[in-house]
C-alpha cells in the first residue's frame, strides 16, 4: 500500500544556491537603489570640501530652513504622541460603535496624496473660504506660516504611532489593566503604571517614524508654505529651490543633513526593534 501522504519542505530547507541567488538579488537592488544614491549625495555635497560644505548649512537660508524643520517636529510629533496614544489605548482597550469607522479616519493619510491634504488646508483657510478671512482679521496667519506647516506636517504623520500601539495593545490584551483594577488601582493609576510602561518601545518606535516623516515631508507642506525664502522654507523645500538654481553642493549639503538624521533615526530604529523583541519575547514566557 502506497503512502500518499505530501512532504511539506520549510523555506529553509531550500539549496544554497537558491538562497545565494536571493541574497544577491537582495544586495544588488539595495545598491542600485539605496547604497549608491545615499553616498552620491555625500560625494556631491563635500565636493569642494568641508568649508564649502559648512557654509551651506550656516548660510542664513539654509539655516532657517533648518531651525523650521526642527520647530515643526518639535510641535507635530508631541501632538501625534498624545493622539496616538490615546487612539491605540481606546481602540485596544474599550469597545464601542464606530470604532472600525476610527481606525479608517487613522489609516486616511496613507491613502491620501501629501499634496491632496495640503490643498484641502488651502480650501479650509484660503482666502476664498469661511475661516480664512475671518481668521486673518483677527490676526491669525494660518497659510503661508509657520501653523499651516504644523497642521499639514501633523496631518500626514498622526498615523504612525497610533498604528504602531494599536496591535501591540490588541497583543497584549486587557489581562494586566483588569488585574491593576481589581487590586483597587484607579485609571489613571493603572494607565501610568501598568499600560504605558507595557508599550513604552513601541511608542518610542512610533514616535521616531513620526519625526522621521515630519522631518522630510515635501508634498503638504510645499502647497501650505507658500514657499517664502527664509521664512516657510523647510529643508526640503529648501534643497529644490537650490537644485533647481544649480547651487548644487549647497542643495546636496542640506541634503545630506536630512540623510544623517534619517541614518540616526534608522540606528535607533534597529536598537529599539532589538530591545522591544527581545523584551516582547520575554513577555510571552
Amino acid at each position: 500500500m502506497s503512502d500518499n501522504r505530501r512532504t511539506f519542505r520549510s523555506p529553509a530547507d531550500e539549496g544554497f544556491f537558491t538562497k545565494l541567488a536571493l541574497v544577491a538579488l537582495s544586495l544588488v537592488f539595495l545598491a542600485f537603489f539605496l547604497f549608491m544614491p545615499l553616498v552620491s549625495v555625500f560625494v556631491h555635497a563635500f565636493a569642494d570640501g568641508w568649508d564649502a560644505y559648512y557654509e551651506a548649512l550656516i548660510e542664513p537660508d539654509a539655516w532657517a530652513a533648518i531651525q523650521l524643520t526642527l520647530t515643526v517636529a518639535v510641535i507635530a510629533v508631541p501632538l501625534n504622541l498624545v493622539f496616538g496614544l490615546c487612539a491605540a489605548w481606546a481602540i485596544a482597550k474599550f469597545e464601542f460603535k464606530g470604532k472600525a469607522f476610527l481606525i479608517t479616519l487613522i489609516d486616511l493619510p496613507f491613502s491620501i496624496s501629501p499634496v491632496i491634504s495640503g490643498l484641502v488646508y488651502v480650501l479650509l483657510f484660503g482666502t476664498g473660504s469661511l475661516l480664512g478671512p475671518w481668521l486673518k482679521s483677527h490676526g491669525v496667519e494660518i497659510l503661508f506660516a509657520v501653523p499651516g506647516i504644523v497642521l499639514a506636517t501633523i496631518f500626514v504623520t498622526f498615523p504612525f504611532v497610533a498604528r504602531e500601539l494599536i496591535p501591540l495593545m490588541q497583543d497584549q490584551g486587557t489581562g494586566d489593566e483588569e488585574a491593576a483594577l481589581s487590586l483597587g488601582a484607579s485609571g489613571w493609576q493603572t494607565f501610568w503604571y501598568v499600560t504605558l510602561p507595557n508599550v513604552k518601545w513601541g511608542l518610542l518606535y512610533g514616535v521616531l517614524l513620526c519625526n522621521a516623516r515630519a522631518m522630510g515631508e515635501f508634498g503638504a507642506v510645499s502647497v501650505v508654505s507658500g514657499r517664502i525664502r527664509g521664512l516657510t522654507n523647510t529643508m526640503p523645500l529648501h534643497v529644490e529651490i537650490l537644485y533647481n538654481e544649480y547651487n548644487m553642493v549647497a542643495a546636496f549639503a542640506v541634503a545630506s543633513l536630512l540623510a544623517l538624521l534619517a541614518l540616526v533615526t534608522l540606528a535607533l530604529k534597529t536598537l529599539l526593534e532589538l530591545r522591544f523583541g527581545a523584551g516582547a519575547a520575554g513577555g510571552r514566557h
